[in-house]
């Protein structure tokens, strides 16, 4: 990747942060995403007083994609959370970043003021993992 659409990542992904409805942990989160084809999404964590209920940025960022049609394939997604340790994608993320991802995807994570602290492949994250590849079926009459 540029480093044009890693600026624009990285803009995108702090300004969705500043967005973020974080009332109870005041932990803010935002993310952007680019797909193969070059378009941007971005979300944000937004809180809820049920705690469960909440949603984590990356889960926005992919909705907004879904949502837009198009392609579905991330090429590049962006974390940009706060402090000196990254703020990788909680294990339910890597699930959902995984549904889209190809064997490229890359995640990149920046700090508030938008330092890199992390760059690796999705795999680094998740190593064999469970993808919609594993549901494929074999043909009828076949026994896998």
């Amino acid at each position: 990747m540029d480093e044009s659409m890693t600026a624009t990542l990285t803009q995108r992904a702090l300004a969705a942060r500043s967005n973020a409805y974080a009332p109870y942990s005041r932990f803010h989160v935002g993310t952007a995403l680019i797909t193969e084809d070059g378009q941007v999404f971005s979300g944000c964590n937004v809180e809820n007083a049920a705690y469960p209920e909440g949603v984590c940025a990356e889960a926005g960022a992919i909705s907004a994609m879904v949502a837009a049609g198009g392609d579905r394939k991330i090429a590049t997604i962006m974390v940009a959370g706060k402090g000196p340790a990254p703020c990788l994608p909680c294990g339910g993320c890597r699930q959902k970043i995984r549904e889209f991802a190809t064997p490229r995807t890359c995640v990149l994570v920046v700090d508030e003021d938008g330092a890199l602290l992390f760059k690796d492949n999705l795999h680094a994250l998740l190593p064999s993992s469970f993808g919609p590849e594993n549901l494929e079926t074999a043909p009828e009459g076949k026994q896998a």
